[in-house]
């Protein structure tokens, strides 16, 4: 009986050992051997793998290791396998599935016929009938797209909520500030924080909206209100989901993900409208922004690029008319909305409402 407890503990001794071997390769070595196990960890039932806790090993963490994926090379993929002209008799079927699993009315798009659509990559950025989203003209900021409210209300000590109780920094989400000549706030001021810099006139607030598009929304986006674009900043970041159960998950997720920020002014200040990528969006573009290209292999994540729509021949940049066609995404996505007001500004919203596009977001 005295020689029991050793055998119980040769198992655990042995794993200490591989253990120790583990804990003396490289990180990306390590991470490589430790993947697999973590896999198996959060997969098999019954906390199968619980007991290697006890020996000091422990998996990766789930956001870790879905942050491991590679997004952005499945995400250029599937764009690659969606551009695949489709044989004509299956069309049908295909696009008919996808209109089932994620509800899309399809009486609202320009062309019905399903045998229109060549490719994944069209019926995703269908054109909707001219009279089928009237565009509110008593307010002053409308929905710039179909989707799901997922938070809106005042900046709050540089914190923006991409979902209820889970905030993103502001700075981060928008970049740090260049020179006054390509951003609409000064590059260098005494003010305390950078919402303080991005607030123009006395009396403003800074205001926000996220916008969830899911699959079977309307893809196309549009100006929200009358402004003038004077900057784009693209950050290429990840292409992680941002459903609103994975923006739960994933602190700042926004900041994490590729995003192209459009900064200029409105009546009342500053405005911007943020397009936010996700898994399997293969591309985002801006309309009137040829030199864009997003998702792609030449940019690495860290960085962002800068371009100024402010030029000696335009000296006010892109003026956009609230309505008008202003991008569209591939798939789903999320659109961000961080803009300058006076402090009765007033939101027409509730938080998980459903919204599409002309609808009004608020007015003063």
């Amino acid at each position: 009986m005295g020689h029991v407890p050793c055998r119980l503990h040769f198992p655990q001794l042995a794993l200490r050992r591989r253990l120790g071997q583990l804990s003396c390769m490289s990180r990306p070595a390590l991470k490589l051997r430790s993947w697999p196990l973590t896999v198996l960890y959060y997969l098999l039932p019954f906390g199968a793998l619980r007991p290697l806790s006890r020996v000091g090993w422990r998996p990766v963490s789930r956001v870790a290791l879905y942050k491991s994926v590679p997004t952005r090379l499945l995400s250029r993929a599937w764009g690659r396998l969606n551009q695949v002209e489709l044989p004509h008799w299956l069309r049908g079927p295909v696009y008919s599935l996808y209109i089932w699993t994620f509800g899309v009315n399809m009486k609202e798009a320009a062309v019905e016929d399903l045998h229109h659509y060549r490719n994944l990559s069209e019926f995703f950025r269908r054109k909707l009938k001219p009279q089928a989203r009237p565009v509110c003209g008593l307010h002053s900021v409308i929905s710039p797209s179909d989707g799901k409210i997922l938070n809106f209300g005042q900046v709050k000590n540089c914190e923006v909520e991409q979902v209820k109780g889970i905030t993103y920094s502001l700075e981060s989400f928008l970049g740090p500030r260049t020179s006054a000549g390509d951003l609409p706030f000064s590059p260098d001021t005494s003010c305390g924080s950078f919402k303080s810099q991005l607030v123009t006139r006395e009396g403003n607030e800074l205001y926000h909206c996220v916008i969830y598009l899911a699959p079977g929304d309307y893809h196309c986006f549009h100006s929200p209100t009358d402004w003038t674009v004077s900057h784009r900043r693209h950050f290429p970041g990840s292409l992680m989901s941002v459903n609103p159960g994975m923006a739960r998950w994933i602190k700042e997720l926004f900041c994490h993900n590729e995003r192209v920020v459009l900064t200029g002014d409105w009546k009342h200040g500053f405005f911007s409208l943020t397009a936010v990528g996700a898994t399997n969006v293969g591309s985002i573009r801006i309309y009137f922004d040829r030199d864009l290209h997003t998702n792609s292999p030449e940019y690495s994540k860290g960085s962002y690029n800068d371009f100024s729509f402010v030029t000696h021949a335009n000296k006010e940049g892109i003026p956009m008319r609230k309505g008008e066609h202003l991008g569209e995404f591939n798939l789903g996505s999320t659109i961000v909305l961080i803009f300058e007001a006076p402090k009765d500004f007033d939101f027409k919203l509730k938080a998980g409402q459903k919204i599409r596009f002309g609808e009004a977001l608020g007015s003063l």
